[in-house]
């Protein structure tokens, strides 16, 4: 079912949510059928991916192109910087945040221009402020894409227009909005439906191009764009339940067919995962028993561990180095040994295994009494004993032999 957008209306926007709604059962089943020339599924923690058709072909990208200008620009810049609008002169149809060439605004306002209208005015003035013209910037940008190895990359301009050498592909895009969803202040951006910005010449209200992030309570990003040459493209975001999957959709024909490829990708891949907690804090995982008494101490995990899984997917814990008995004194929360997350044969994380409460020294009555009440200590007692009173017995003997020896002589 498609969800159509726009003209629908209200209509779609419930279809849409009803769509993210979709049993495990139901979205699971089979993979999605989609209309995009080029498409990806991504679930990031375990980096499946979970759906791709023609994930590394070589595709002109539209405004997704922006998502390099807002990495080096959140590399190389400050948010609270304020920068120079550079001259920018726009052919119709672009999408403009309507920036006056000398005008002062926030880095943070650019960014959130550039990536909820896709502002063309936006990336030319990070570019020039940012590198000091274009030119370095655009050479900037196919440098960092080498660094994150993002081979079927290459740009020619920081906009995203229709250029020759300005490409990328479902798999590359997936991999660079990775990298940027690492940083807050992108997430939150990306995620906003509409914003306010006040830096600058004058209050600018932005509504997001990305609808799907205005309707659909899951979708929290990330990225549209469109050109003749690229058509449709959507790097699309949903997270539901503590699960976060990601979408590419590349040259789709229309805005209507975009978003419903993207939320049939989205709903295909939130289905099949949960997150699981693979170690809950405090959970007691082993016990040592105390040296000289005749108690023990749990022995803890330090914190908790959660993962995503494919639904059935079992994530298992094994406790490493583990003592069999401790002295003291120890603190509440010594490390004693590790315990080990592991999810498809590999440690996915590694915990401090500590004491639940503190241990004490063992008193010297404790030695003493766990001296005496140990089973060999009791054997050697008792064979003592033993040959003590075999003695007593021996010279018993020996002093009547003697007292009867002497008797006879004293009678006479």
């Amino acid at each position: 079912m498609r969800f159509l957008r726009g003209v629908l209306g209200a209509a779609a926007t419930a279809g849409a949510a009803a769509a993210l709604g979709a049993t495990a059962g139901q979205a699971a089943a089979a993979p999605p059928a989609i209309g995009a020339p080029a498409a990806i599924l991504v679930e990031p923690q375990t980096q499946d991916v979970v759906f791709a058709r023609h994930a590394n072909q070589r595709r002109a990208i539209a405004s997704t192109t922006k998502l390099m200008t807002a990495l080096l620009t959140l590399e190389n810049a400050k948010l609270g910087d304020v920068y120079t609008a550079a001259p920018y002169s726009p052919s119709p149809g672009e999408s403009l945040m309507g920036l006056r060439t000398g005008e002062r605004i926030s880095v943070a306002d650019l960014l959130r221009g550039l990536l909820i209208v896709s502002a063309n005015d936006a990336a030319n003035t990070l570019a020039v402020d940012v590198a000091g013209s274009r030119r370095r910037f655009v050479a900037m940008m196919n440098q960092r894409a080498r660094q994150l190895g993002l081979r079927d990359t290459h740009y020619a301009n920081p906009v995203g227009l229709d250029q020759p050498g300005n490409y990328s592909s479902a798999a590359d895009l997936v991999k660079l909005t990775l990298v940027l969803r690492q940083r807050p202040f992108f997430r939150q951006t990306t995620d906003m439906g509409t914003a306010t910005l006040h830096s600058g010449a004058r209050v600018r209200h932005l509504v997001n191009r990305n609808d799907l992030v205005r309707e659909v309570p899951a979708v929290d990003g990330v990225k549209t764009g469109h050109t003749n040459a690229a058509g449709y493209v959507l790097i699309g975001s949903a997270t539901r339940g503590g699960v976060t999957v990601i979408s590419a959709v590349l040259g789709d024909s229309s805005i209507a067919a975009r978003d419903s490829d993207s939320l049939r990708l989205l709903r295909y891949g939130l289905a099949r995962y949960r997150r699981v907690t693979a170690l809950r804090r405090g959970a007691v995982l082993a016990h040592a028993a105390l040296k000289f008494r005749d108690q023990h101490v749990d022995l803890v995990a330090a914190r908790s561990v959660l993962r995503v899984a494919r639904r059935g997917e079992h994530v298992t814990t094994h406790v490493v180095g583990a003592p069999s008995e401790v002295e003291g004194p120890l603190d509440a929360g010594t490390r004693v040994g590790t315990v080990e997350v592991r999810q498809r044969g590999r440690v996915v994380a590694r915990v401090p295994l500590v004491t639940a409460r503190a241990v004490s020294a063992p008193t010297l009555g404790q030695r003493v009494s766990d001296y005496l009440g140990r089973g060999s200590t009791r054997a050697v007692l008792v064979l003592l004993a033993l040959c003590s009173l075999y003695l007593a017995l021996v010279r018993r003997r020996s002093a009547r032999r003697r007292n009867g020896a002497q008797g006879p002589g004293l009678a006479s």
